[in-house]
């Protein structure tokens, strides 16, 4: 990785860490998820030689989506240790953002464990690297100011739908099958809102409905959020900072034409020294 100079994860990482046993269940962490608002938890396991308990994995939404609603797992009774992910994936916090930005997009994950030595001090997250890039004077962001309708160089063309009618399971088994964070909601042959792995944990598993029967219509969020196609990258990171949200509608003369996200703008970036990216038809 580089040692080029600029903020360092430890002036974007979040302190305050979220912490489960190994014995504590799938839909504790949703509960907990929902409540604190957060997109992961670390889980800790007990390591029975140095008679110590260390962190041995992570959590995260996308695990609650698809290895318990999508493999329709009883949530209240699936172990976190079950279902976790490891090796946990850290950082240091004295590393470049750029760096965690690569690690996030290499290993295809959201968050990052933020490791001093042997104790895990943070968590970083693409919302941070996303908040990052959008303050920096100079980077791939602003790079792309004056490119003629910079959406195009993120956006995803292929839009993803489900009937309303459909339910948080298909979605969950949908979003597993595409690894993908999202859905649109179609009502009538219409657009009528989106559909995230965020509000699948906390609108469904964590308030503890029958993901098999309840429909993404109740669960959707509507109005939708939506961006022009000739907007800014900068003006799309501050509309998702500003609804709390990690994708965007594209619109080109109020039709959707795509959809982008957070782990697009991150992409982007960890590519950021191929020039033949920008140019790429």
């Amino acid at each position: 990785m580089t040692d080029t100079a600029g903020p360092r994860v430890s002036e974007y990482m979040h302190r305050q860490l979220e912490i489960f046993p190994e014995d504590a269940t799938a839909l504790e962490v949703a509960e907990r998820m929902r409540d604190r608002r957060v997109g992961s938890v670390f889980v800790e396991a007990l390591d029975r030689e140095q008679r110590d308990c260390r962190l041995a994995g992570i959590i995260t939404e996308t695990d609650l989506v698809t290895k318990v609603l999508a493999q329709e797992r009883d949530a209240d009774a699936t172990l976190v240790s079950d279902i976790m992910s490891r090796p946990l994936l850290t950082i240091a916090p004295d590393r470049p953002m750029i760096d965690a930005s690569h690690l996030m997009e290499s290993q295809r994950v959201r968050h990052l464990g933020v490791l001093d030595g042997t104790d895990m001090v943070g968590v970083i997250s693409v919302r941070d690297l996303a908040k990052h890039f959008m303050e920096a004077p100079v980077g791939p962001v602003q790079a792309l100011n004056d490119v003629y309708r910079p959406l195009t160089v993120l956006m995803q063309k292929a839009i993803e739908t489900l009937d309303a009618r459909k339910t948080a399971t298909a979605a969950a088994r949908w979003m597993a099958t595409q690894r993908i964070g999202s859905v649109f909601v179609v009502e009538a042959g219409e657009i009528v809102g989106i559909v995230t792995e965020t509000d699948i944990v906390r609108k469904a598993l964590a308030e503890r409905l029958d993901p098999k029967t309840v429909p993404l219509g109740a669960l959707l969020n509507h109005p939708l959020v939506d961006i022009d196609l000739n907007r800014s990258i900068r003006d799309a990171c501050e509309l998702m900072a500003q609804h709390h949200v990690r994708h965007l509608a594209v619109t080109d003369r109020r039709k959707i034409i795509g959809v982008v996200s957070i782990r697009d703008l991150v992409k982007m970036v960890s590519v950021r020294d191929r020039p033949e990216f920008l140019r790429r038809p």
